[in-house]
C-alpha cells in the first residue's frame, strides 16, 4: 500500500495518460506494453487458424502488425508456443508495400488481364518465401526486378516448379521445426468494386486451403464479417474446412475491462498505475524484466464482480443521482454495442478517455475520476469516431444516413424509405465507384439488408428499425430517454 492514496484527480490524470489518444494503429507496430491477449484472440492467432473475422476496431490490423514484430511474437509465444520461432511475412495490408504484395491498382490490372486470383496469392506467397527463407534449393524463381504481372505469369506457366518451390520450402521448415505464416488484412482496400473484391477473397481462401496441405506453410486471413457472410466467396470445394475452424475476434465485457486495467498497469512513467491497484487491495505482479508487460491480477481478470467494484471506484455506483439511471459498469457497454451487441475496444477506450477529459474540464472537483454526465459525453465522442471510421470502409454511408437526421428510433422502415425517396438518396449512391452498397440494385430493401449486415440497422420483431446508440448518436438521431445525439452544426 502506498503512503499517499491517489485522489480522484490523480486517477483522472492516470486515465488520460494511460489511454491512447489515437485508438487506430493503421498498421503501425504496437509496443509490447500495449499488448493484451484475450483468450479468444489467443486461439485466433494460432498458426493453424487460417480465417479470422472481426468488426471494425476489433483488432484485425492490430494483430496483423503485432505478429510481424519479433519482440511481440516472443511475448505472444508465452501463450501460443508455435509463434516463438515462427517466420512471419505480410501478404496484403492497408499500407502499400509493393515489394511484398501488389497494390490495388496492380491487382486491378492483373484481374483485367485475366489473372486467376488464386494464382495471384500463390505468387505473393512464393515471393515472400524466397525473401524470407533463402534455403539452398534449385526450384526458386528468378523474381529479381520483375513486375508483379511477370511474376504471376511465371507461376501460371510453371505450375510444377511452383509446386516444387512450396514443397522444398515446407521440407526446409520441417527440418528446422519452424512454421511460416503469411498475413492478410484490409482486403476491402484490394479492389474498386464488390465483384473484384469477392474474386480476390475467394482466390485467397482457396489458396489458404491449399497451404493447409503442407506441414509448415500457412495463411492467416483477417476479414470483416460482412466480407464472408451471405456472399459467394466460399462456394468452392472444401471451403467448409476453413469455415469450420474460423474464429471471430470478440470482446466480452470482461475482456474490455481487462484491457483498461492492462493500460493502467503498463503506463511507463511514475508507477501510479500500480499504486491505483495497490490501494484497492491488489498485489501487482512484478515482471522479470522491464520489457515484459505487467499482467492484470488473476482474481480481477476472472471476476466480473471484482471488475465492477473496481470500476465503480473510478465512476461512482450510478449513472445519475440514484440507481434508477443504471450502473456505469454495464451502462457503458450497453451503449457502445452495434446491432449485433458487439463492442470494439477502440470505441470503449475512446469513450473512457473522452469521459476523463470532459470531467477534468467540467467537473474538476467531482468525488470520482469520471462524472456520469461525462461518461455520456464519452459515448457521444465514441459514436462520432465510429461514424467517421465507418465512412472510411463504406464511403457512401454518410449520404445514406444524412436524410435520417432527427428521426426517433425505433421507426417504421416506410418512414426511412420516404425520406430516402424525398432526397433521391439511393439514386445518388450509384456515383460511388468504390464498393457502393452491395444490394443497391434491390432498392431500399436491399440497402436495408446491407445496413443490417454491417450492424447499423437492427430489425425488430414488429418489423421496425432500431439503431444502437453507437451509431444513432453520431448520425444525429433520437431515442426517447436515450443518450442525446451529437449536436447539429
Amino acid at each position: 500500500m502506498q503512503d499517499t492514496l491517489l485522489t480522484a484527480q490523480d486517477i483522472r490524470t492516470l486515465l488520460l495518460s494511460a489511454l491512447p489518444e489515437q485508438t487506430s494503429s493503421h498498421g503501425q507496430t504496437p509496443e509490447v506494453r500495449q499488448i493484451y491477449l484475450p483468450p479468444t484472440h489467443a486461439r485466433a492467432l494460432h498458426p493453424d487458424i487460417s480465417l479470422v473475422l472481426g468488426i471494425r476496431g476489433a483488432g484485425k490490423s492490430f494483430w496483423w502488425a503485432a505478429l510481424q514484430n519479433e519482440e511481440n511474437r516472443n511475448l505472444l509465444g508465452e501463450e501460443i508456443a508455435e509463434l516463438r520461432n515462427a517466420i512471419i511475412a505480410p501478404g496484403f495490408g492497408e499500407r502499400p508495400r509493393i515489394e511484398d504484395y501488389p497494390n490495388p491498382d496492380t491487382l486491378d490490372r492483373l484481374l483485367e488481364n485475366g489473372a486467376d486470383p488464386k494464382i495471384i496469392w500463390k505468387t505473393v506467397a512464393i515471393n515472400a518465401l524466397q525473401k524470407t527463407l533463402h534455403p539452398t534449393t534449385g526450384s526458386f524463381f528468378d523474381f529479381h526486378n520483375l513486375e508483379w504481372e511477370r511474376k504471376v505469369e511465371a507461376i501460371q506457366t510453371s505450375p510444377e516448379q511452383a509446386a516444387r518451390t512450396l514443397e522444398d520450402c515446407d521440407s526446409h521448415l520441417e527440418s528446422e521445426n519452424r512454421v511460416w505464416l503469411l498475413l492478410f488484412d484490409a482486403l476491402d482496400r484490394s479492389a474498386s468494386n464488390w465483384e473484384r473484391m469477392d474474386r480476390l477473397i475467394r482466390g485467397l481462401l482457396q489458396q489458404a486451403l491449399e497451404m493447409r496441405t503442407f506441414r509448415r506453410l500457412r495463411f492467416k486471413c483477417f476479414l470483416r464479417v460482412d466480407q464472408i457472410e451471405s456472399r459467394n466467396v466460399t462456394n468452392f470445394p472444401d471451403a467448409s474446412k476453413l469455415l469450420a475452424e474460423k474464429i471471430e475476434l470478440l470482446w466480452r465485457p470482461r475482456d474490455l475491462y481487462n484491457l483498461l486495467w492492462h493500460h493502467l498497469l503498463n503506463l511507463p512513467e511514475n508507477g501510479q498505475g500500480a499504486a491505483f491497484f495497490s490501494q484497492n487491495g491488489y498485489r501487482v505482479p512484478v515482471p522479470p524484466d522491464s520489457s515484459t508487460p505487467i499482467s492484470v491480477p488473476d482474481s480481477l481478470k476472472r471476476s466480473e464482480e471484482e471488475q465492477r467494484k473496481l470500476f465503480h471506484t473510478i465512476t461512482g455506483p450510478w449513472m445519475g443521482r440514484d440507481r434508477r439511471r443504471g450502473f456505469p459498469y454495464t451502462w457503458i457497454i450497453n451503449h457502445l454495442g452495434d446491432a449485433k451487441g458487439q463492442v470494439s475496444p477502440r470505441s470503449f477506450l475512446a469513450a473512457l478517455r473522452e469521459a476523463a477529459a470532459d470531467t477534468r474540464e467540467n467537473y474538476p472537483d467531482h468525488d470520482y475520476a469520471l462524472h456520469y454526465s461525462s461518461i455520456k459525453r464519452g459515448v457521444q465522442k465514441a459514436s462520432t469516431i465510429r461514424v467517421k471510421e465507418l465512412a472510411e470502409d463504406y464511403p457512401w454511408i454518410e449520404d445514406l444516413m444524412r436524410p435520417l437526421e432527427g428521426l426517433v428510433v425505433p421507426v417504421e422502415f416506410e418512414e426511412i424509405k420516404h425520406r430516402w425517396n424525398q432526397e433521391r438518396t439511393l439514386e445518388g449512391l450509384t456515383a460511388y465507384v468504390r464498393l457502393p452498397p452491395e444490394h443497391l440494385e434491390e432498392g431500399a430493401g436491399g440497402v436495408r439488408k446491407d445496413l443490417e449486415q454491417i450492424g447499423i440497422f437492427q430489425r425488430m420483431k414488429d418489423g421496425r428499425v432500431n439503431i444502437p446508440d453507437l451509431y444513432r448518436v453520431g448520425f444525429k438521431m433520437g431515442r426517447r430517454g436515450g443518450v442525446r445525439p451529437v449536436g447539429r452544426n
